[in-house]
């Protein structure tokens, strides 16, 4: 960890994921790794999009060479606080994975404080589902997704179970619970 604040950014992020993605069952596959302790939370304090680019390309390299870590939680610190700049890095992260024919060898989840859905309103509450403290991208095993997609009853429903869970549980309680985890471990 670099300083503080990249700790404070881990920190708030772990929280997160213990909260809102493990704790109502947003992954049902987060649990397994996230208690065996094969989950890496790299915070990227690099603010240009090539630089940014370069960590991911580190993050893909480690997970290659490390089959101790299961995925990787790439954070940005600084840089993609407007959504869209954040979708054009994802878009050139996939294209990285493209390039290096890594395509179907990794996929990608993506998490972003002002995440919107293609035909929601901003205010939506299933936009939640993918909404967290900082931009993410998640850097998955596919074996492993594949995997767990097999052992689970009925993968098609975890979206729709999620968009009902997030809008049952409203805008109010989504920002509530983010406001929340960024207190708490200040």
């Amino acid at each position: 960890m670099a300083n503080s604040a990249s700790a404070h950014i881990e920190k708030v992020t772990k929280q997160w994921l213990e909260e809102a993605v493990i704790g109502l069952n947003l992954c049902p596959f987060a649990r397994r790794e996230y208690d065996a302790n094969r989950i890496r939370f790299v915070v990227c304090e690099n603010s240009k999009a090539e630089e940014m680019l370069l960590d991911f390309a580190a993050e893909l390299e480690r997970l290659e060479r490390d089959p101790s870590v299961e995925t990787t939680l790439l954070i940005f610190a600084k840089g993609l606080e407007d959504f869209y700049d954040f979708l054009d890095l994802l878009e050139m992260a996939h294209g990285w994975l493209d390039d290096q024919s890594l395509e179907g060898v990794y996929q990608l989840a993506s998490f972003h404080p002002h995440y919107q859905f293609e035909g929601t309103s901003k205010r939506d509450p299933s936009n939640y589902t993918n909404r967290s403290p900082w931009p993410v991208i998640h850097l998955l095993r596919e074996a492993s997704v594949e995997r767990a997609v097999a052992a689970h009853p009925d993968t098609a429903q975890i979206p729709e179970r999620n968009v009902a869970l997030a809008r049952e549980k409203g805008e109010e309680f989504w920002r509530a619970m983010l406001a929340r985890i960024r207190q708490q471990v200040d």
